[in-house]
């Protein structure tokens, strides 16, 4: 599979046949669009898949990272109309399943169209109020601490004092992004709406998850998958077979 399209936001691999739908993928905090880079091989040979590469993050890392959710979202979507040729779904994981709530909403009120399919992953509906901590408040060597116990940053990172320099800030605004986020009410979406979580997931409940129900006017499905929150790279099989379901009927 070779890239088949490259800008500042977006880098896109195709499929075998002519593409049918987009899939376009958000990552959690700290994330880059290169978490993405194996999924095209297990998606079905009609999804362009598009990793977004977010402010802060890879080849972007000069620029500023945002920490609200709307106001990134409100941003792609001024950018987005070049994108609106096909179809598309969008999957995000943790912060990046807010990113794709808060974009499918400002793609409905500002271009009037909305995914075939959203897909949340890791994170609790939005309307239900964060739990956990101002952790992005903690010092760095605390914050460290916290990205430890959360098990999504490789330990040779987390030892390398100029790297964690470098992504600390980076970090920090995805945390605040989650943890300082404002809902707010309006009509559910009228596309489909899967999620996904982690059994042993300590930090996001089966309830929090069940609650996107409410965010949807057509069906919702909720899959669990048996791992923490990571659940994205160690069932990573596992989770494009069920996306890949979704998908196929979309881009047959």
């Amino acid at each position: 599979m070779k890239t088949s399209s490259t800008d500042e936001w977006c880098t896109a691999s195709g499929g075998k046949r002519p593409a049918k739908l987009r899939l376009f993928c958000f990552p959690y905090a700290g994330g880059r669009a290169a978490i993405f880079r194996s999924w095209h091989k297990l998606l079905p040979d009609t999804v362009e898949l598009c990793a977004f590469q977010l402010p802060g993050h890879g080849n972007r890392m000069r620029e500023s990272p945002s920490a609200n959710a709307s106001d990134l979202a409100s941003e792609i979507s001024a950018v987005f109309p070049r994108y609106l040729d096909k179809p598309f779904a969008i999957f995000g994981h943790s912060v990046g399943a807010l990113i794709g709530f808060e974009l499918a909403r400002h793609l409905r009120s500002e271009h009037g169209v909305e995914p075939a399919h959203l897909f949340a992953s890791g994170r609790g509906a939005p309307q239900v109020p964060e739990t956990e901590d101002f952790t992005h408040r903690l010092p760095d060597d605390e914050f460290i601490e916290e990205l430890r116990r959360l098990n999504g940053t490789p330990e040779d990172a987390l030892q390398h004092p100029e790297l964690m320099r470098m992504m600390i800030p980076v970090l920090k605004a995805g945390f605040e992004m989650c943890q300082t986020y404002e809902y707010e009410e309006q009509p559910p979406l009228s596309c489909p709406i899967t999620v996904f979580g982690g059994l042993k997931d300590a930090d996001v409940t089966r309830e929090a998850l069940s609650a996107w129900q409410e965010q949807t006017s057509a069906g919702f499905t909720l899959r669990m998958l048996p791992c923490t929150h990571f659940f994205l790279h160690e069932y990573e099989r596992e989770l494009l077979q069920m996306i890949s379901q979704d998908l196929h009927a979309l881009a047959l």
